[in-house]
């Protein structure tokens, strides 16, 4: 019997109910999933952030959520690469990729190795961009509340 094998990627700063459902959601679609940490500076170089939380502490929480097998480091920029290194049968992502410039190239890019690519319902009330705003908001609120005294 073949084993199917997942792999969902994602920056996982500030790990919220999102996250969990994509992570959720793919085990149910998959014998062994992989979740892909993106590295601090893969998230520097491909969306201009730095994350909240460092690489080993995300990689820690991650490993530890129950639907995930295994949990990796993402160091490569692109997802083939990572395919052509870590080997997985289907690639799991938000559905805010969908129909996206992005998502039609990752589409083309896995279909010509014989990945399958999944999306799930993004949590529109919960993401870490909100949290960092809310985050960014009570820094600078601390910060002027500081300076007036």
């Amino acid at each position: 019997m073949t084993r199917k094998i997942g792999y969902a990627a994602g920056a996982f700063d500030l790990f919220h109910v999102g996250h969990l459902n994509i992570l959720k959601h793919a085990k149910s679609q998959c014998d062994y999933l992989i979740a892909g940490v993106v590295s601090d500076e893969m998230l520097e170089l491909t969306k201009g952030i730095t994350p909240v939380i460092p690489l080993a502490e995300r990689l820690e929480i991650v490993s530890h959520i129950s639907y995930v097998d295994e949990a990796i480091a993402e160091v490569l920029p692109s997802k083939l690469d990572t395919w052509r290194q870590v080997g997985f049968d289907v690639f799991f992502k938000g559905d805010d990729w969908r129909g996206t410039e992005k998502g039609r190239r990752l589409e083309q890019e896995f279909a010509a190795v014989g990945v399958e690519v999944v999306y799930f319902p993004y949590t529109a009330h919960t993401s870490s961009t909100r949290l960092r705003t809310a985050l960014d908001a009570l820094s600078a609120r601390a910060t002027s509340s500081v300076n007036e005294a």
